[in-house]
């Protein structure tokens, strides 16, 4: 077992290096390369990835923008559209109101024109009532009257002589000329 462990310290001694070894010449090539590599991908690649990403968050963040503003605008829209629905129930209901009233106010005036037109009929059979009483009375008087006088004339002439026909014709005229 010596002789392994001789045999592993002279394999490591003798320039074969582990992974484990310092290597100044490898740290120093790796170093080299990484800074080459570095300033390549700088030169190369660091450039258009950085400006892919600021493309691609000023993208996102515009989205989010337009997002938000969109979003605002349907809550506008939402809030007007609530606006305008409550302001066209109350115009509906004033229309509705209105339409009530006029109705009931037109009902009113249909009445009371019916009761004065009703009115204007009995007042105008009334009066053609009475003025119809009124002419039958005067004729019914004239017809009295006249056969009154035929019956009076009749009866006076049986009864006056031409003394009393002298006598109640001067009385006659004497109440005519006091009147």
């Amino acid at each position: 077992m010596e002789s392994i462990y001789l045999n592993t310290l002279a394999f490591s001694a003798g320039g074969q290096g582990s992974l484990l070894d310092v290597n100044p010449g490898l740290i120093f090539w790796t170093v080299i390369t990484f800074i080459f590599l570095f300033l390549i991908l700088k030169k190369m690649a660091w450039k258009p990835i950085l400006t892919s990403l600021d493309e691609r968050e000023k993208l996102i963040r515009e989205s989010l923008e337009k997002a938000e503003k969109a979003r605002e605008d349907a809550e506008k829209l939402i809030q007007e559209n609530q606006a305008n629905f409550a302001k066209a129930e109350i115009e509906s209901q004033k229309i509705i109101d209105q339409g009530r009233e006029y109705a009931e106010k037109l009902k009113a005036q249909l009445l009371e024109d019916s009761k004065l037109e009703a009115k204007k009929m009995i007042d105008s059979a009334t009066e053609e009532i009475e003025r119809k009483n009124k002419e039958a009375f005067n004729n019914l008087r004239e017809s009295v009257a006249s056969i009154a006088i035929d019956a009076a004339e009749k009866i006076i002439r049986e009864s006056l002589d031409k003394e009393k026909q002298k006598t109640l014709v001067n009385k006659y005229l004497e109440d005519l000329s006091k009147n």
